[in-house]
């Protein structure tokens, strides 16, 4: 299946957003190991906290995490938790392989939390996740790995900006019948090209990144 969010409860209108979806993440990154690349690394062997900042880069498998900064604490059973920031202009950004697919899901936020254990991934304020031509915004958005499950809200952590503020969750959300989505895909060549002051804006990235780089075989 390739179906990215299936929007649940559209009736509620700003407020929080429910959706579903069958974008798993590449379940063999579970057993891969971490590999960081910093300008500077500070690490705390007792409380178990590493530091790494200055154009930091986080591996694990297919799942890459860049940021200014990154904070990773380990539990007992080995198990690390990532706490990525960025700066004003340039959010942390996270991408990752789709399970038996060649794409990936990618987000940002002006913060990334990922959990290791639980396969969680969430994104703080200025959040923006896409998956195939899908797209999907607000100040809130967790990502669960397991359930294969989205959650967007208007607000911070989860709950429903306050009236009137003017924030919403926003998302754009192609059609998953094969005729339409070939017709997304490959515009008829027939068919007069409008122009481009009547296509309305799309949503786009936060920043424009490039390609992961490639990672040498250990």
């Amino acid at each position: 299946m390739k179906p990215f969010l299936r929007l649940a409860a559209i009736a509620a209108i700003a407020g929080a957003m429910l959706a579903t979806t069958a974008a798993r993440a590449e379940k063999a990154d579970r057993d891969k190991p971490v590999n960081l690349e910093a300008d500077r690394v500070s690490v705390d062997d007792v409380k178990k906290v590493q530091i790494f900042e200055g154009n930091v880069q986080l591996v694990k498998g297919t799942l890459i995490i860049r940021a200014e900064r990154i904070v990773v604490t380990q539990d007992d059973d080995g198990y690390q938790h990532g706490v990525a920031t960025g700066t004003a202009n340039v959010l942390p950004h996270f991408r990752q392989k789709r399970e038996g697919q060649d794409e990936y899901i990618e987000g940002e936020g002006e913060r990334i939390e990922h959990d290791a254990k639980t396969e969680k991934t969430e994104f703080f304020n200025r959040a923006w996740v896409k998956s195939g031509l899908d797209e999907v915004r607000g100040q809130f958005i967790s990502y669960d790995g397991r359930s294969e499950t989205y959650v967007v809200t208007s607000g911070s952590n989860g709950t429903r900006a306050k009236s009137g503020s003017g924030e919403r969750v926003r998302a754009v959300i192609q059609p998953k019948n094969k005729d339409a989505a070939a017709a997304v895909a490959t515009p008829a060549s027939s068919a007069p090209a409008r122009p481009a002051a009547a296509n309305p804006p799309a949503l786009k990235s936060e920043q424009n990144l490039s390609a992961p780089r490639q990672e040498t075989a250990q």
